[in-house]
């Protein structure tokens, strides 16, 4: 099965917690802080491996999950980093965020990859507290948080040349007799139902030929196989446009040449500007003096197409047809353009966020309420037992302005402030504080 789109959820490590420990060591006070960092979380890494051809293993597979760092511990020991995940996908894959459908990044060559989501940071250990002032802290950093975002992922093949042409005019007898492949062949429409590539060697020059599943009429609006595979024809460098010159099931081929290219241009304006040779096919059922063939050959030429007469079944003309390619390939190939890679997703989210710091205030009946990502992350680290962890959080919430937005709101001597779901009364500034 040609599976070429996939939907699935990926998630980072999360941050090993610091550690509250502390030396047992007579003279020392508590003991001294020894407690060490948390390991950093694992990342989600996509990397284009040439040995895979679909998106097969994401069918049956919807989540991926890296590895969580390790908690610190005692005698000042880091935790044990999270293991990265590596996730494989085929050369020619798109990573899409699925909440924007911004693409991320076009994993273009064996090798290319992308860091989708970054494990969150090891949390400090208490011994990272300790200064001249609180020479005893009894509190640690919390790990960062893990990031989960849903992807897609979209397979665009990667070859040189693409068949295009109505259903059953002969682009997968062509494909066969032009390389090795073998694809399903038979008298009906619709017989290619997934991609085929050849590899076509040529004065010992090699290219991949990919016969695409026939176009109809309205495919760029998803009609028929539609966007299924007219995505693939995206990244060849020339087009064959295979015509039945012959009309043997009663279409005027220069119509059908006129239908699919407007399709083509309707799908994508760069599409429909590709490097482009026709073959007028079935060529045994006529011959080269034919009326209806002169007149189709005038017409491409008229249009600045070269037409190559061929009978794909017998082979004939198939030669002369592939010279061209060939040609045509050598033109284009130093005006190919890389495909944009447009945003780096793997940055912290710090650096991602502006307001990662920012402390936010509102009220809620008679409760007043303060969130923030940081202020979540510093609240999840909190020992309420140890006066120094409360102190601690008490500046950092008066640093960054939340004490202040809170007075603007109203807030008085013994009213109710609630961050997460923890609930506290209160008290203007006194000297322990």
């Amino acid at each position: 099965m040609f599976v070429d789109r996939a939907k699935i959820t990926i998630r980072s490590g999360k941050g090993g917690n610091g550690a509250v420990s502390f030396r047992r060591e007579p003279f020392v006070p508590q003991g001294g802080p020894d407690g060490g960092d948390g390991g950093k979380g694992g990342d989600v890494v996509f990397v284009a491996d040439n040995n895979l051809r679909t998106l097969m293993d994401f069918k049956y597979k919807k989540k991926y999950e890296a590895e969580d760092g390790q908690d610190g511990m005692k005698r000042k020991c880091f935790g044990k980093d999270g293991k990265d995940l590596i996730i494989k996908v085929p050369p020619g894959t798109v990573i899409i965020d699925s909440e924007s459908e911004r693409i991320m990044k076009d994993l273009v060559e064996p090798g290319d990859r992308l860091i989708v989501a970054k494990g969150g940071k090891g949390g400090k250990g208490n011994d990272r507290f300790k200064s001249a002032t609180r020479q005893a802290p009894n509190f640690a950093e919390a790990g960062g948080v893990a990031k989960e975002r849903t992807v897609i992922l979209e397979l665009k093949l990667i070859a040189d040349v693409g068949l295009v042409g109505f259903p059953n005019v002969g682009k997968s007898t062509l494909l066969s007799v032009s390389t090795k492949a073998q694809p399903k062949i038979a008298n009906y429409h619709f017989t290619t139902i997934a991609p085929n590539l050849g590899v076509v060697q040529l004065y010992n020059q090699t290219f991949v030929m990919a016969d695409i599943a026939g176009i109809i009429e309205g495919a760029h609006q998803g009609a028929g196989l539609g966007h299924e595979f007219l995505k693939h024809i995206e990244r060849t460098k020339v087009l064959v446009h295979v015509v039945d010159v012959s009309g043997s099931e009663n279409r005027d081929p220069i119509e059908d040449f006129e239908k699919i290219n407007r399709e083509l241009t309707l799908y994508s304006k760069g599409l429909g500007e590709k490097p482009q040779l026709v073959a007028a096919n079935k060529m045994d059922l006529l011959s080269e003096e034919d009326p209806k063939f002169l007149e189709f050959k005038n017409y491409i030429q008229s249009k600045g197409y070269e037409c190559y007469p061929i009978s794909a079944p017998l082979g004939e003309g198939v030669k002369a047809l592939l010279d061209g390619v060939l040609q045509l390939l050598k033109e284009t190939e130093s005006q190919i353009e890389a495909p944009p890679n447009v945003v780096e997703f793997d940055v912290d989210i710090e650096d991602q966020d502006p307001h990662y710091r920012e402390i936010f205030a509102k009220k809620e009946g008679e409760t007043y309420v303060l969130s923030g990502k940081q202020l979540q992350k510093i609240f999840n680290s909190t020992n309420f037992n140890d006066m120094g962890s409360l102190r601690y959080l008490y500046k950092y919430i008066l640093k960054n302005g939340g004490i202040e937005k809170l007075r603007e709101l109203g807030m008085g001597e013994g009213d109710t402030i609630r961050i997460e779901n923890f609930e506290f009364e209160f008290v203007e500034e006194s000297d322990y504080l």
